[in-house]
């Protein structure tokens, strides 16, 4: 596993994390000992970020992650936790954006994590307002200050938010969907990130599962899976579910990359590694639902940077056929 350093925070990171949305719920059921399995394989093979969420499971995600770091030694010196918060339902919006309810919700992830300050706390897609009228940037400051948080950052789900936060000057981290389906960030925001050294998350970078290269027409989902009842945006932003396409575009636009995958590598392979050789990314969290998964994703850190051509023919495919096909906020 190679290393990056995560922004102004100076800390090294594995470039290849976890996400962890998927043991929590939202992806079909994963059992305790699937999930248990999937964070041990992510410790054993390097993974040192691990990203969760107040609302992943109601809580179930961070649970998990908590019981993990209690019974693995050494585990909690030597992983990033970081959260989210500013989606949960107690006591849900607006009121989640209170100088208040900041701190209950990070209180509530530290009990259930089990650890006494989190690394990084996120504003979990938060209202564009809120974001732009900074409060809760100097709420989360209190809690630095108080040792409850290393540092904090926004998972936004535009790059107009995402300026917001850059010119606010005081975020360490922004999370964003990135993926070689969704390339407005490398023209919008990975230079004005690098000069900031605002360190970038990347979530969904094999679009929902798309960029697996496995799916179908006929691919069928779980009725508590997302991308069965959220491919419209029916609960929560449809960018968050195959990067705001259509599931069919989404195929469509698979098949024109199939013939591009070098020898020797999978799409799956190949589509994180494209995330990677974008210097401003800094960390990559791919979710897993088992242990294959896992190893699967972080075979990424290994592979050589694709090729300058490769580059220029998934940029092609992504402006000519996908780029006008993206829904909700982008």
């Amino acid at each position: 596993m190679n290393n990056r350093i995560f922004g102004k925070t100076g800390r090294s990171v594995g470039e290849v994390g976890l996400g962890t949305w998927q043991i929590g719920g939202n992806w079909g059921d994963v059992g305790e000992a699937d999930a248990t399995a999937t964070l041990q394989a992510a410790y054993d093979d390097g993974v040192t970020f691990f990203d969760t969420a107040d609302v992943y499971g109601g809580g179930l995600s961070e649970e998990r992650i908590g019981r993990f770091l209690k019974q693995t030694s050494g585990a909690r010196d030597d992983v990033f936790i970081a959260s989210k918060l500013g989606r949960g339902g107690d006591p849900g919006w607006p009121e989640n954006f209170t100088r208040a309810a900041v701190r209950q919700h990070t209180e509530a992830s530290l009990q259930r994590l089990q650890i006494d300050a989190l690394d990084l706390t996120q504003l979990h897609c938060v209202p564009t307002d809120e974001l732009r009228k900074g409060d809760l940037f100097g709420w989360l400051d209190e809690l630095v200050e108080e040792g409850k948080l290393k540092a904090y950052g926004a998972s936004v789900e535009s790059m107009e938010e995402a300026l917001i936060c850059i010119e606010d000057g005081r975020c360490s981290s922004l999370q964003i969907i990135f993926n070689t389906l969704r390339q407005k960030p490398i023209d919008v925001l990975f230079d004005r990130a690098l000069a900031a050294e605002v360190a970038l998350i990347v979530r969904l970078p094999l679009a929902s599962g798309l960029l697996g290269g496995k799916m179908s027409a006929a691919t069928a989902f779980a009725e508590d899976d997302h991308r069965k009842f959220n491919r419209d945006g029916e609960a929560f932003n449809v960018g968050e579910t195959f990067s705001g396409l259509t599931f069919a575009k989404g195929l469509e636009a698979i098949e024109a990359i199939r013939p591009l995958v070098p020898e020797g590598m999978n799409m799956a392979e190949m589509a994180l590694r494209w995330c990677l050789d974008h210097e401003a990314v800094s960390v990559l969290i791919p979710g897993a639902r088992n242990p294959a998964q896992v190893h699967t994703n972080i075979k990424a850190s290994a592979l050589p940077a694709l090729s300058l051509e490769l580059h220029e023919q998934l940029r092609a495919i992504y402006r000519d056929q996908v780029a006008a096909h993206i829904r909700g906020p982008y």
